[in-house]
């Protein structure tokens, strides 16, 4: 494998041929996957670093995996790409239930399987494989994660009783509703546009 201007992809496609025989070796058939690096399709809020699709969605019939260009440890990136094939061995089918489980423990993950991640011997074999591939050629992606300013959210409170309520947005040019307590128009507070 060369080390000398390799593509994040090219560097996903020989990890993926390494970690190939930790999946054999425990009578996992590693079907065939596409790599790259990108945001999953549940956007950034989720918080998710990896994902892979079931090979029913592509018109190949080739599971397609997500690495977050949130990463740029090359254990880091190994570790969830490991996570992910597990989702690739069992086509998507379960999630992250106990079909899952079974693989993903059988593999050398740990913890709880939505953030299933490499245990100690795993994790050996991991920084193993990664000097043998060099360096991740990517640099991590800072997002800037945008925090919603609920001071600003419009809402309405009953000068009586204090009770406040948030309205639909699609709902803000009727004004503020009615207390339902003390039938009387409640006050804005907030943007109201």
């Amino acid at each position: 494998m060369s080390k000398v201007n390799i593509t994040r992809e090219a560097w996903l496609d020989n990890a993926v041929k390494l970690l190939s025989p930790i999946f054999t070796q425990r009578n996992f058939t590693l079907p065939r996957v596409k790599v790259s690096c990108g945001f999953p399709s549940t956007g950034l809020r989720s918080g998710a670093i990896g994902q892979c699709w079931s090979s029913k969605a592509s018109e190949d019939g080739v599971n397609q995996i997500f690495i977050s260009p949130e990463l740029s440890d090359p254990v880091e990136v190994l570790d969830t790409l490991t996570h992910e094939l597990v989702h690739a061995v069992d086509n998507c089918e379960h999630r992250h239930g106990p079909e899952f489980k079974s693989i993903a423990l059988a593999v050398g993950l740990e913890g709880k399987m939505r953030q299933a991640s490499a245990g100690p011997d795993l994790l050996s074999k991991l920084k193993e494989i990664s000097k043998q591939l060099s360096n991740y050629p990517h640099a991590k992606l800072k997002v800037p994660v945008k925090v919603p300013n609920m001071s600003q959210k419009p809402k309405a409170k009953c000068s009586v009783c204090g009770y406040t309520a948030t309205p639909l947005k699609k709902f803000r040019n009727f004004g503020p509703p009615i207390c339902p307590r003390h039938e009387i128009v409640m006050d804005a507070i907030g943007e109201w546009n």
